[in-house]
């Protein structure tokens, strides 16, 4: 089903989350041969086949207007594949938006309770949970604030914890650090790192930087330019939990400049 090189595969570690437990039979999202053409002509996808199971975390990778972000918006039901199959598990789903996307006249805290809000989940439930997901994100102390208030990080944060609350197995980011400082994207980047080695879900992350896809991923899937298909599929063989000091290490360079390589192949 993946279009992989052969000579890129490499074994997990046993400290990673998709090692500790073994993976369930069935993905937790599957694309099985799906394109996509749109009203307007734009033929975004083609014929893309791939898998994320429980304790998967794949980066997507390629030039823009390759259909990263489609794909995602194919799994969470915003548009319809024009043939192929795109197939989720039916476990509960968090979708992360490039920008924060928040009720800029609600508190922190109404912010992240609106899901559980609009789900009908009892005030107190949902109160819990937003306040367990804002501290879990290091937000503690700023549940009143107004997003106006806050920094483009701490917005992003507010995000992330709003998509806690509904408890996602299967989480969506659709390039949510993109506009921030690399010092604050680095530091998200080591969160969402470590949420994922705690509590494993299926991940599918879409970026443009080649780092944070080897960083973050136990698997980079470099897509050509539009339509989007896939070119090469990477195993990054990297545990869990990922630290700061893992960048400047020489297999981690090394790895980040083959996956920057096989971009450049495709972007010519």
């Amino acid at each position: 089903m993946r279009a992989s090189e052969s000579s890129m595969r490499q074994e997990v570690p046993s400290s990673s989350p998709a090692a500790r437990a073994p993976l369930v039979e069935a993905p937790a999202l599957c694309f099985s041969g799906v394109s996509l053409t749109f009203p307007n002509g734009t033929h975004a996808v083609e014929s893309v086949s791939f898998s994320v199971r429980q304790g998967e975390f794949v980066s997507l990778l390629g030039p823009s207007g390759s259909g990263k972000s489609t794909l995602l918006r194919l799994v969470a039901g915003f548009e319809s594949p024009s043939s192929g199959r795109v197939q989720t598990s039916g476990e509960s789903l968090g979708y992360v938006f490039q920008d924060a996307t928040l009720l800029p006249w609600c508190s922190v805290l109404a912010n992240v309770e609106l899901p559980g809000k609009l789900a009908g989940v009892p005030p107190e439930e949902r109160r819990a949970r937003a306040l367990a997901a804002i501290a879990r994100v290091g937000l503690g102390g700023f549940e009143q604030h107004l997003p106006a208030q806050l920094s483009g990080g701490m917005r992003m944060r507010a995000s992330i914890a709003r998509m806690l609350t509904v408890q996602p197995r299967i989480f969506l980011f659709d390039e949510p650090f993109g506009a921030l400082d690399d010092l604050t994207r680095e530091k998200l980047n080591e969160e969402i790192a470590g949420m994922f080695a705690v509590e494993p879900f299926a991940g599918l992350f879409v970026t443009h930087s080649v780092r944070e896809s080897v960083f973050l991923s136990t698997r980079v899937i470099v897509l050509s330019p539009r339509p989007g298909r896939i070119s090469t599929e990477i195993e990054v063989p990297f545990p869990y939990p990922r630290h700061s000091e893992l960048p400047y290490g020489r297999e981690f360079t090394e790895l980040t400049a083959e996956v920057a390589r096989r971009l450049r192949e495709v972007s010519r």
